[in-house]
């Protein structure tokens, strides 16, 4: 499993995710290369999509097989997943067994009626996120497809694993990505976890929900890695 951390493209690191990132590991019961990308504002896009495909192709030459491989990651993360698997398509490099996104943050200009009506409940809001864009993005459009995975071609992709909290400020713009996935013929399992916030995964010591939605990952990863 290539795992890629949130934190809105501007910090995060093994210090703040490497919990999760071990939950995951062991629930999949898969080895686990965890990446720290560079990060914005000094290293802005599409500098961590560069480092994801460069730790992928490094994988490769290590003589590990795509069909053996998964990408995860969680919120910028997951948006870093699938726009890594966009890149990997486009320029013609064999794809992983498949790809799993939590909460991941899909549209950079923060669509969807979500970011309102759930501002209540989650800890992620809209100032948080446009800020962040503002440092990841530096002047590129956020409807771009290559940055923004909400709007890009999807045809092609592997499986996808997408989960996304009812309660997160996000869920309606993942809610759409899926539903653009399906479309294109994508096999995609989109599970919203009732009443969760951002990133639940990460309170397994608060929620059974979050054991329950690591547990999730771990089988989807096993079934797909061959």
């Amino acid at each position: 499993m290539l795992y890629f951390h949130g934190g809105g493209f501007v910090f995060g690191s093994l210090k703040t995710h490497g919990e999760l990132i071990g939950s995951l590991a062991r629930s999949a019961n898969a080895r686990t290369f965890a990446l720290e990308y560079r990060l914005a504002p000094e290293h802005p896009a599409p500098a961590a999509i560069d480092d994801a495909v460069s730790a992928y192709a490094f994988l490769l030459g290590e003589g590990i097989s795509p069909a053996h491989l998964v990408l995860a990651g969680d919120s910028a993360g997951g948006n870093l997943v699938l726009a890594t698997l966009l890149a990997l398509r486009d320029r013609g490099l064999p794809l992983p067994a498949a790809g799993v996104a939590l909460s991941p943050w899909v549209d950079l200009g923060c669509s969807g009626v979500s970011f309102e009506g759930n501002a209540a409940f989650d800890f992620v809001g809209e100032e948080h996120c446009r800020l962040a864009a503002r440092h990841y993005l530096d002047g590129v459009d956020a409807g771009r497809p290559d940055v923004s995975p909400l709007f890009a071609d999807l045809t092609g992709l592997p499986p996808l694993l997408i989960h996304a909290g009812g309660a997160e400020v996000l869920v309606d713009q993942i809610r759409g990505f899926a539903s653009r996935a399906q479309g294109a013929g994508v096999d995609v399992t989109l599970a919203v976890y009732e009443d969760m916030v951002h990133v639940w995964h990460m309170l397994r010591a608060v929620t059974p929900e979050a054991q329950r939605a690591v547990d999730e990952v771990g089988e989807f990863v096993r079934e797909h890695a061959t």
